[in-house]
Parts: structure tokens; C-alpha cells; sequence
């Protein structure tokens, strides 16, 4: 009985405590994922009453959609510059701010707050920084290029995207990098710096090495976040203009609900799903094998 009654009592516990949690993520996640998938065989359309199915012809659509493979490689390219440049710019705030300097903390709050405003309201403030406050700097200071606003040029736009982003991330980013510095033992650095590694040297020869799972989760999150990018690519630049700055995420969401070809879209969003997962997987696995042992 007592074996039973403990039985009982632990499959109580877990209906009670992880119970939402598992019907929560099975109708949020699991539900609408295996139903898109269905989806993706068929020429669903939420405009018409009936569907058939179709095979593979959706993804043969796919594969021969030029523009969804123009925008996806945009995507790549605003992804990649996006981790490079918002992990810079996190490494070079958090060793800043590492240390003991004054008004520490209200630096890092302050740096870290761009990351809590949605991604809607931040493309709509940058929206009027880049034509109202930067080409009135422009106008005073008789400097051409701020003249006219980046979101009307279509090879400065994305630059204005990726600046939003850096703006956006960076913050967020630095807060793991500090972790990772604070997390350095400090008997390894003053070990360092009697064997006469000091400044830079000590920065590439010890610091970096051991900060290698920080870069893994900052580079990470960038990707799989640049990869989402929706919200700030639609109030910042709406894909304009000319279609220059739509990424893939706005082209399947405009393939399924706009054009209401939601098989065609469905398709493209299972194939961009797995790109994005073997290329943060693989961020992952490779630079593993830069990590040390402290």
C-alpha cells in the first residue's frame, strides 16, 4: 500500500505541477506544428471551404520561387553582420563594465533597456530618428549622406536595420558577456599577469579563451533571433523600398496571409524552420571546440 499510495502521490504531483505545462505546450506548439506540416501536402487556402491534397507540389513551388531564395539569402547576410556587430559591440560594453568604474550599474541598465521595448515600438522610434533627427543633423552640418533619410535608399536601409538591431541586442548580450567575465577565476588572472600577460595579450591569450560558452550563447541568440526578425522589419521599413529590405520572414507571412497561398507559405516557413535549426545547431557544435578548460 505504501509503495502504491507513493506511486499515487508522485503521479498527482506531476499532473498537478507539469500538467498545464505539457497541455499548454502541446496546443501551442506541438499541435500547430504537426497540423502546418499536414498543411504543407495540401492547397489550404483561408479563403476557401475545401482543400485536397497535393503531394509535394508545394515545395517544388518552393524551390523554384526566386524571390523567396533573393530574400532568404537578404536574410543571411543581415543575420551574419547583425552577430558580428552586435557581438562586438556586447564584448566591448561588458569588458568596459566589468570592471570598477563609476555609475556601473545605471550603465548596464541603461544599455540593457533598448532589449525591453518590442520590436513594433523600436522600428517606429528609429523610423522617425532616421528621417527626422539624423537628416536635420545632416542639414546643419552640410553633410550630404544624412541628408536624406537611409529608409528611402535601398542599400542603406538594411544598414538601418542592422544598426537597429545592434542597438536592440547589444545590451542584452553584454549582461551574458559580463557573466562570462565575473565568472573568470581569479587566481588564473593574477596567475597571468605574473607570467607577464597584461592588456591586450592578456585579453587574446587568456580572457577570450575562457569566455568561449558566452560567445556560444550570444551568437546563438543573435542567429535565432535575426532569423525571426518580423516586428521590426515591418514597422521599420514595411520591406521598402523597392522590396530591398523584405526578409524571408516577412515574405512568407505575406505568401500565406496576403497572397492566401498559406501551403506555399507553410512550405517555405518548414523549410526556413530547418535552415535556422542546423545553422544554430551547427554555431553550436563549432565553436565547442574552441572551449577550455578554466
Amino acid at each position: 500500500m505504501n509503495i502504491r499510495n507513493k506511486l499515487l502521490t508522485n503521479i498527482g504531483n506531476f499532473v498537478v505541477f507539469l500538467g498545464p505545462c505539457l497541455i499548454a505546450f502541446t496546443c501551442i506548439l506541438l499541435i500547430p506544428l504537426f497540423y502546418g506540416l499536414y498543411l504543407t501536402f495540401t492547397d489550404y487556402s483561408p479563403i476557401s471551404t475545401t482543400f485536397d491534397f497535393v503531394g509535394f507540389s508545394n515545395f517544388r513551388e518552393v524551390f523554384s520561387d526566386k524571390e523567396f531564395w533573393q530574400q532568404f539569402v537578404k536574410t543571411l547576410g543581415y543575420v551574419f553582420y547583425s552577430a558580428i556587430f552586435c557581438n562586438i559591440t556586447a564584448f566591448i560594453l561588458a569588458y568596459l563594465l566589468a570592471g570598477n568604474i563609476k555609475a556601473q550599474n545605471f550603465l548596464r541598465a541603461g544599455f540593457f533597456t533598448p532589449n525591453l521595448i518590442g520590436g513594433i515600438v523600436l522600428g517606429y522610434i528609429w523610423k522617425f530618428i532616421f528621417a527626422n533627427v539624423i537628416t536635420t543633423v545632416g542639414d546643419i552640418l552640410d553633410y550630404q549622406p544624412l541628408k536624406t533619410s537611409f529608409l528611402t535608399h535601398p542599400d542603406r536601409a538594411i544598414v538601418a536595420m542592422i544598426i537597429v538591431t545592434v542597438w536592440q541586442y547589444s545590451g542584452y548580450l553584454m549582461t551574458i558577456y559580463i557573466a562570462g567575465f565575473v565568472g573568470i577565476p581569479k587566481d588564473i588572472q593574477e596567475a597571468s599577469e605574473i607570467d607577464g600577460a597584461t592588456g591586450i595579450k592578456k585579453l587574446f591569450s587568456i580572457t577570450i579563451p575562457l569566455m568561449v560558452p558566452s560567445f556560444i550563447i550570444c551568437f546563438f541568440i543573435i542567429i535565432s533571433r535575426g532569423f525571426m526578425t518580423y516586428d521590426l522589419n515591418l514597422a521599420l521599413t514595411n520591406g521598402q523600398p523597392y522590396g530591398s529590405t523584405r526578409l524571408a520572414a516577412m515574405h512568407i507571412y505575406q505568401k500565406a496571409f496576403q497572397a492566401n497561398e498559406y501551403g506555399i507559405g507553410q512550405a517555405e516557413a518548414i523549410i526556413f524552420f530547418i535552415t535556422v535549426a542546423i545553422a544554430a545547431v551547427s554555431q553550436v557544435l563549432l565553436t565547442k571546440k574552441f572551449e577550455v578548460e578554466a
